[in-house]
């Protein structure tokens, strides 16, 4: 056996010994989720903080970025998209009602988007087997950006806190099945 193939049994073999972290961290999980769908305002609150605290990262580090930049205008590029991304994660904590519902119409957009273009390659792809499914993939994911379209501004109060909701429940799942096959491989 090569000295990889032996760090990768001793990784596997440590993973198996962590099986209940896994399920513990999935049953945390469910908590949240059901926390979160017992208020999805709150939840979507939280879910443009944490977009916010992403966008002043990024923003941040692209105006340190652009200072390491040779040329002035590669450094003003740099800067103002950074000085916008900052701004923009600074607005989410002042205003985030209002950027709650910038997020839900950008996420309708993006959904409508990505739906028409899977749609558009299973359509490319019709004669190859499997084709249909991402032509009906597409389809439920422009359905969901269309729904959601349809009924913004008002929905932005709780669409972000209901994906985060959905989210940290299949997570808590997934976890709790991994950690549970892990016990099962002992």
């Amino acid at each position: 056996m090569t000295l990889q193939g032996d760090s990768l049994k001793k990784a596997i073999g440590e993973t198996r010994d962590k099986w209940g972290w896994f399920i513990a961290l999935g049953v945390l999980l469910l908590i949240f989720g059901g926390i979160a769908f017992g208020n999805l305002f709150i939840a979507t609150v939280a879910s443009v903080y944490m977009i916010g605290w992403l966008m002043l990262f990024a923003g941040a580090i692209e105006i340190v970025h652009s200072f390491g930049v040779k040329t002035w205008g590669r450094f003003f590029y740099w800067f103002l998209s950074g000085l916008l991304y900052a701004v923009a994660g600074f607005f989410a904590f002042y205003n985030p009602l209002l950027a709650s519902t910038v997020f839900t119409f950008l996420l309708a957009v993006a959904l409508i988007a990505a739906g028409l273009l899977r749609v558009w390659v299973g359509y490319q792809h019709w004669s190859e087997k499997g084709s249909g499914w991402i032509v009906t993939a597409g389809v439920v994911t422009a359905l969901a950006g269309l729904v959601i379209a349809m009924h913004w501004p008002v929905n932005s109060l709780w669409v972000l806190g209901l994906f985060l909701a959905i989210d940290l429940v299949f997570q808590g799942w997934t976890f709790i099945a991994f950690g549970l096959a892990l016990k099962k491989a002992i």
